[in-house]
């Protein structure tokens, strides 16, 4: 039903302006779902509120301008004693340009996309299912589409581009969160953000922006796929960062697709793992350091190891110069099979046009997810959530590609800084990180090397619990993954 409170109007005109003035619509349903012997009743509140800026001209106030809508959909469990002190974990994805559609039918929702147990989507049309893992049983659930995504747009008149900045996008979700907790009387609740990918990004630098911004101090911070340190993602030439940090992913995946030599084949994935870290932070990481410097015979038996681990042959790790990046290996791996390996989920595999070259048409673990994911949204708000628009659901945006950093101006992207400090000012906040083996966007030892160079004192290291999946970057795809990890995600909630 559409809440009576509220105008179901798409806009009106601000006369002082003569402009298209964005309002707010917020449409509420009640719902049941049944987990086993429980039955849980909660209200979803759907659509957007309008974020407003102080507008002042010569010094004088002029009173508060219209600048977006921000669309999100929250989950609220009912027949709760105290639902103001109830937990509420506000949640978003990636990209930048990723609406929070992920996290929000892949593990934390109501209703989750339908999967096989390795995490493969059916034929179309799809279908949704009740999610018997969700965390609404100890946490209501707040999903939120960063300004550009889903269904949140810029007011009339207003520059989009403006908000596709570091900084620029904590400051409007970080003005969501606070007018959320306003309005729903929320103030009161232990408070969790949850963020995938770049969602990690912004998720640690929220911690410290909430902090400074509000005095919102959070319970905990969970980050899905962690991406804070940018210099440990990126193959440019002089760092040789990712390389050791790849390479531990790199022998998981060929080890998935039995492209190892027998005798490392037959080990279990965990032996398998470890041995290559072991390589890639000691022989292969001083190799690097040596450049030019490093003696043929040392360079020969660094590629026969790289070889080794990689699944790659030692011709093509010599050509590489011991440095193969991550699109060379997703398409040299399975090349005399006619296949690539995914870059989100290198468990899947695809086909190019041909097996020349060194960059993958598409990467299959996306498409495996994409149409699916599209579907159930647009399923859900429409037949569910009873939220109907023409306009489209933008699930994934291609930000990125325009995305500015205007705090990092000619150096590598790192919000690590932003996580210590949030950290040692709220000692009571915890952190849970989980990494998939499987993930070659944000390999698991990149996220090791990055947490472990935060700096933080030796008595906050506890506060932060890392958990490995055999999966990959949406690790909760996977069905023996969704189940502990459903189960961590609750008993990290339970612990406020």
């Amino acid at each position: 039903m559409v809440n009576p409170n509220t105008p179901d109007v798409s806009a009106t005109v601000d006369k002082a302006a003569d402009r298209p003035k964005p309002q707010e619509r917020l449409v509420i349903t009640e719902h049941k779902l049944q987990i086993g012997k429980k039955t849980l009743e909660y209200t979803a509140v759907c659509g957007t509120l309008v974020l407003h800026e102080p507008e002042a001209k010569d010094g004088e106030h002029r009173g508060d301008k219209a600048r977006a809508a921000v669309f999100f959909t929250a989950y609220t469990l009912k027949g709760v004693k105290r639902p103001e002190a109830r937990p509420v974990t506000f949640s978003f994805n990636g990209g930048p340009g990723s609406s929070s559609v992920w996290l929000h039918l892949g593990i934390l929702g109501p209703q989750r996309v339908l999967t096989d147990e390795i995490g493969n989507a059916p034929p179309p049309p799809y279908g949704l299912v009740d999610n018997e893992f969700t965390l609404l049983t100890d946490s209501d659930l707040v999903f939120i589409d960063p300004v550009g995504t889903g269904h949140s747009r810029v007011a009339e008149g207003e520059k989009v581009a403006e908000f596709h900045e570091y900084q620029r996008d904590l400051e409007s979700v970080g003005e969501f969160i606070r007018l959320y907790l306003s309005r729903y009387n929320r103030w009161a609740a232990p408070k969790y953000l949850i963020g995938e990918s770049y969602g990690t990004t912004r998720a640690s630098g929220l911690s410290r922006h909430l902090q400074e911004k509000h005095n919102i101090f959070l319970n905990g911070v969970m980050l899905i796929s962690l991406a804070i340190d940018m210099q440990t993602l990126s193959f440019d030439h002089g760092n040789e960062l990712p390389y050791p940090l790849y390479l531990p992913t790199y022998a998981a995946t060929a080890w998935y697709h039995k492209a190892l030599q027998p005798a490392l084949q037959k080990k279990p994935l965990a032996e398998v793992v470890a041995a290559a870290e072991a390589f890639a932070n000691g022989d292969y990481h001083l190799a690097l350091m040596q450049g030019s410097r490093l003696d043929p015979k040392a360079r020969q038996r660094i590629a026969e190891q790289l070889a080794l681990y990689s699944g790659l042959s030692v011709d093509y790790v010599l050509k590489c110069d011991l440095r193969p990046t991550e699109f060379r290996f997703f398409k040299e791996l399975l090349r005399s099979r006619g296949e690539v390996v995914g870059r989100l989920d290198s468990r899947f595999i695809g086909q190019d046009r041909d097996d020349g070259g060194e960059h993958p048409e598409e990467d299959p673990g996306m498409s495996n997810l994409a149409g699916a994911y599209a579907a159930g949204i647009n399923q859900l708000l429409r037949d569910k959530l009873k939220f109907d628009s023409d306009a489209p659901y933008l699930v994934l945006a291609p930000l990125w590609k325009t995305w500015t950093w205007k705090d990092f101006a000619n150096k590598y992207v790192n919000v690590g800084d932003s996580l210590r400090r949030a950290m040692h000012s709220n000692r009571h906040m915890r952190v849970y990180v989980a990494s998939g083996y499987y993930d070659l966007a944000t390999p698991h030892a990149a996220g090791d090397y990055t947490l472990s160079h935060l700096g933080l004192r030796d008595a906050l290291a506890g506060n932060i619990t890392v958990s490995y999946f055999e999966a990959g970057h949406m690790m909760y795809i996977h069905q023996p993954s969704l189940v502990r990890m459903a189960a961590e995600l609750r008993e990290f909630v339970r612990k406020a």
